[in-house]
């Protein structure tokens, strides 16, 4: 079977590729904007446990599973994740015989909080201002 024929780019100019639509710049801005966000407090649950904490200056184990309304299993995971970033610090002691575990705000979790923040805030102002 015969190869299809190619065209010569030789001797022809080469076009400017068209600028972006509006649109085109929009959604690229979006993708950038939701890219440049802090992927581990993005998450609805760890926002969630940084920002009870956020306003506490520690929480429980008990206390974050009932105000967050989560599972045992669901709250150790989200909160091993923040504590292997460095944003929260978790505290295990005993009151008895009965262990105890206590999560607190780290000063990079209040930063990494605060950075998120605004960036959200930056993002609302962009939409509200098309």
């Amino acid at each position: 079977m015969a190869e299809p024929a190619r065209r010569s780019t030789r001797g022809t100019a080469r076009r400017a590729a068209p600028a972006p639509a509006p649109a085109q710049k929009a959604a690229s801005a979006a993708s950038a904007a939701h890219e440049s966000l802090d992927r581990v407090i993005h998450e609805r649950v760890r926002l969630a446990i940084v920002s009870a904490l956020a306003v506490a200056p520690a929480l429980s184990f008990n206390d974050l599973k009932k105000l967050l309304r989560i599972t045992d299993g669901n709250l150790s995971v989200h909160a091993r994740r923040l504590e292997e970033a460095g944003y929260l610090e978790c505290l295990k002691s005993f009151e008895g015989r009965v262990p105890r575990t206590e999560y607190r705000l780290t000063t990079a979790g209040k930063r990494a909080l605060q950075g998120y923040l605004d960036h959200m805030e930056a993002l609302i102002r962009a939409t509200r201002a098309r």
